[in-house]
């Protein structure tokens, strides 16, 4: 740690940046004690060119020092540089797996980081432990000239966004989208195509971007997990997701593609 390089620091999902007359900026430190706080555990997770990236947590009851802030990393969404926020989305789920993972699975053991690589190896039993990422799918769903999407218990009123959901073991990404699109809303779908992906550090995902159209059935919602779903057209969305989101990626995507279709027809 005693080598300059840019400092991720986290309390819980809030990022400390230098605010400073306007200016929003990852701290770059010559050493990790420059703005006296105290992280519960520090670790180098890579470089921006030929500078060191560490990431630090602190307990919640730091105080940011003078002229720094804690923001919500997704505010931080086209107010870092794309290279400093994919850092910073990699050092929180680094944090989140390394928070986690303070003991062995197999044996129970404390177990320490390994400064040189991302993982951790147990003294007693010697089982090597690497950051779990949990893929999920995310879909939009096409049928004619409109999207499906579908309102979660946990959003707020008038918010909605596209069907998700994590795979299971054994299925491959398009048996998931099947199976969480027939579980969610009721339809079948065909004609599923890879769009993107994204890291999502809340916790641990990999958000796997897919297309769909529609191949049958009603709209049928269980009421809790999805407490609304409904086709909409491009011209008339409810309130959707930030543009963090690759789930906003997969709408956009949907609005400009049905906005072609109607320039070419006029």
């Amino acid at each position: 740690m005693d080598k300059p390089g840019w400092w991720f620091i986290f309390k819980g999902h809030r990022l400390l940046t230098y605010d400073d007359q306007g200016i929003t900026a990852v701290p770059f430190l010559h050493n990790g004690g420059e703005l006296q706080v105290s992280p519960l555990r520090t670790l180098l997770i890579g470089g921006i060119n030929d500078a060191r990236c560490y990431a630090a947590e602190l307990p919640e009851t730091a105080e940011a020092p003078r002229n720094t802030a804690f923001h919500g990393l997704r505010g931080l969404f086209g107010v870092l540089d794309e290279n400093m926020f994919a850092m910073a989305m990699k050092a929180l789920g680094i944090i989140n797996w390394d928070r986690n993972s303070q003991f062995c699975s197999r044996c129970g053991t404390k177990i320490e980081s390994g400064f040189d690589m991302l993982g951790k190896e147990c003294s007693n039993c010697g089982f090597i432990s690497f950051p779990r990422i949990s893929p999920a799918v995310i879909v939009l769903i096409e049928k004619d000239n409109m999207a499906l999407l579908a309102r979660a218990g946990r959003f707020k009123e008038n918010l909605y966004s596209v069907i998700a959901g994590f795979v299971e073991p054994g299925e491959t990404l398009e048996d998931t989208v099947r199976r969480e699109v027939k579980e969610e809303t009721g339809i079948d779908v065909k004609d599923v195509r890879y769009f993107g992906s994204q890291p999502w550090p809340f916790p641990d995902s990999l958000m796997i971007g897919f297309t769909a159209r529609y191949a049958g059935g009603e709209i049928r919602i269980d009421g809790e997990e999805v407490v609304d779903a409904r086709w909409f057209q491009a011209g008339d969305l409810p309130e959707i997701p930030g543009k963090i989101s690759i789930a906003r990626s997969l709408i956009d995507w949907f609005i400009e593609k049905n906005s072609q279709k109607s320039g070419a027809a006029t």
